[in-house]
């Protein structure tokens, strides 16, 4: 406990703007500590939707962290003159624009990427990062399937980079605080986590394919996803709702969720078994493209018998809890429940209907040279900085391999659905255990020269 106690003290300073020894951190003392006055050029990669995030994050962070945001890269170049725009205003400096990852991997300027991609990208794109020496901030999930998820860990040990994945919960002072309650046993043994991911989401529609703008290098962008015509409904953003380059909302905002319920649980291994079930329900399938389900209940068993349950509803819906949660987590103990939305939390002692303990309230901005955005923003993109000042995986709140185990939840859990079975998972090899059909969704069948290689 006492150790938990001091690595939550140790994260929140690494923060920006937690109050140090009584005194605010400014930029002015931050830049004093050893090689933080070392600039880290950064380069984001997919620079819509998350990925004007990304840019808005290290604009915010440049004088506090003295990072260069230098290069903007996107498969559709259409977004460059609105986004370099962004990054002139927030910072005077005119980003380099360039449509293929491999050339701005050519930049030895450049230390780092952040990269806000379709999940069939992720894997490749984050494996030669490491491969020309850069660091890496990656999205959730860590990637688009189980086995090339492990080539990622295997990419950033060999070539000793920090490989940060993007669950900021990890970042989060309030949630961080309610892992170390329920780590100490504040409501007992924890024997079971829900996480919950209701996001109504109407039809996008359905159109005949279609040529390419020509903004768009399409080849690129279906990049290790097998060639298929364009059509404007199964690109931009839609692509999450496509086997072949997302993960459905299980594997979109669901992630999120499966981390933290990990997290709270404390395990540090893979399940034992998994079973998933679903559909898409309210939206005629004959009127849009969409593949993946839009309401899904998953169920983990792990070794010791404690469970993980995981429930998508893409339609309309309640919220759960006494928080009405619709995007959170509920713990339950031996002695009580914990439930925890965003950075909110109330633990109950047994059958009282009043928390015995919560979260503090969220305290107000700090100034700009502290805290830099809201809890889950500024605060894990600075921390992947400090983590390569630190030189060290520890000093991340989100390693890759910490984010590959959450990812893996939603990864098999989508295979459970696609077979249609409950399915017994080897943690050791990272297998189904006695099923080749299963095994199979746990790769995919890559296109050259967008393949990740079995030796990284």
């Amino acid at each position: 406990m006492e150790k938990r106690r001091e690595f939550i003290k140790k994260s929140l300073l690494g923060t920006a703007g937690i109050a140090m020894a009584g005194m605010s951190m400014s930029a002015k003392s931050y830049a004093s500590i050893i090689g933080a006055n070392e600039r880290i050029n950064i380069a984001v990669v997919g620079i819509r939707g998350q990925g004007s995030n990304h840019i808005n994050q290290w604009c915010a962070l440049k004088e506090n962290r003295n990072v260069r945001l230098k290069t903007l890269c996107d498969a559709d170049e259409q977004y460059f003159e609105p986004k370099s725009k962004v990054v002139i205003e927030k910072t005077g400096i005119t980003p380099v624009t360039e449509w293929d990852i491999r050339k701005v991997l050519e930049d030895k300027e450049l230390d780092a990427l952040s990269m806000a991609i379709p999940n069939h990208w992720h894997a490749l794109a984050t494996i030669w990062a490491c491969q020309a020496g850069k660091h890496v901030y990656i999205e959730k999930p860590a990637s688009h399937n189980v086995w090339e998820g492990r080539k990622m860990v295997e990419a950033a040990r060999k070539y000793d980079r920090r490989v940060q994945v993007g669950f900021q919960n990890r970042s989060i002072a309030n949630v961080m605080e309610a892992m170390e309650f329920l780590h100490g046993g504040g409501i007992g043994d924890v024997y079971m986590a829900r996480g919950t991911c209701f996001k109504p989401r109407d039809s996008f529609g359905k159109v005949p394919d279609s040529t390419p703008p020509a903004s768009l290098h399409y080849d690129y962008w279906r990049g290790p996803a097998q060639m298929i015509p364009y059509n404007e409904k199964k690109v931009h953003y839609n692509w999450h709702w496509h086997w072949a380059t997302g993960n459905g909302d299980t594997g979109n905002q669901g992630p999120h969720q499966f981390d933290v319920a990990r997290w709270g649980m404390n395990k540090n291994e893979h399940p034992v078994s998994v079973y998933s079930a679903g559909g898409i329900y309210g939206i005629d399938p004959n009127e849009c493209s969409q593949e993946t389900p839009n309401t899904q209940s998953s169920t983990f068993k792990y070794a010791d018998g404690t469970m993980l349950e995981f429930e998508t509803r893409g339609r309309y819906t309640n919220g759960e809890s006494s928080l009405d949660i619709h995007i959170g987590n509920v713990f339950y103990g031996t002695k009580g429940y914990l439930e925890l939305d965003g950075g909110t939390w109330k633990a109950f002692r047994e059958k009282e209907k009043e928390p015995f303990a919560q979260s503090k309230k969220e305290s107000a901005p700090a100034p700009s040279s502290q805290v830099l955005a809201a809890p889950g923003g500024a605060e894990h993109y600075a921390n992947f900085l400090d983590g390569i000042r630190a030189g060290n995986n520890e000093a991340l709140h989100c390693d890759i391999e910490e984010g590959f185990k959450s990812s893996v939840l939603p990864l098999i859990a989508n295979v459970s659905y696609l077979t249609g079975r409950e399915l017994r998972f080897d943690g050791d090899t990272e297998t189904f255990v006695k099923d080749k059909e299963a095994d199979k969704l746990l790769t995919r069948d890559y296109r050259d020269p967008y393949t990740v290689p079995n030796k990284v």
